[in-house]
């Protein structure tokens, strides 16, 4: 495993060690689990991102949406337990 050298101000190096004695692990183990964790938060947000932009693309496409009245009703009245249908999708007012 290749080695990284990070430097950190004393205060955070002093923040770290006390973070990691808290949660019983060793400083080194501590900070490699920090920056998985921000490294696989980093990559949600990137496919949330793209997740984002594909739906705007098929709704340019499309031309159809539906307005937020209607979702919001349909979801008001799936979470009272109704069964009712989805909202159908429409050309969107220019």
């Amino acid at each position: 495993m290749p080695t990284t050298t990070i430097r950190l101000p004393e205060d955070l190096k002093i923040r770290v060690a006390e973070a990691a004695r808290r949660a019983g692990t060793t400083t080194h183990a501590f900070i490699l689990a920090a920056i998985a964790e921000k490294a696989e938060q980093e990559e949600r947000h990137g496919d949330f991102d793209q997740l984002a932009e594909d739906r705007y693309a098929r709704i340019a496409a499309s031309g159809e949406t539906i307005s937020w009245q209607e979702t919001r009703a349909f979801l008001e009245e799936r979470l009272a337990g109704k069964a009712v249908p989805a909202p159908t999708p429409r050309q969107r007012l220019r």
